[in-house]
């Protein structure tokens, strides 16, 4: 015979698991610098466009200084820069 009470359950262990601050960190219109993180994203939700790179962990970063834009391409979304033009 078990001299211990069942656990209680699943639904009440763990505990709170903070927030992995994901989503947009540059907006479209703004402007961005190369290398700067523009988009933290668990998948591909948004893909890269001209002038901006993916990492491994599908985290969207600036390779150019520009513009950004968020454009719709057959169904997909597609984040880009645009290069500002130095005179």
């Amino acid at each position: 015979m078990a001299h211990k009470k069942a656990g209680g359950s699943k639904a009440r262990q763990g505990g709170n698991v903070a927030g992995k601050r994901l989503g947009f960190k540059i907006f479209g219109g703004q402007s961005v610098s190369a290398g700067e993180v523009i988009l933290r994203q668990k998948g591909t939700n948004f893909h890269e466009g001209d002038g901006v790179a993916r990492g491994r962990d599908h985290t969207l970063f600036a390779k150019v200084s520009g513009t950004l834009n968020v454009k719709t391409k057959l169904g997909k979304k597609f984040v880009e820069v645009s290069p500002t033009e130095s005179s």
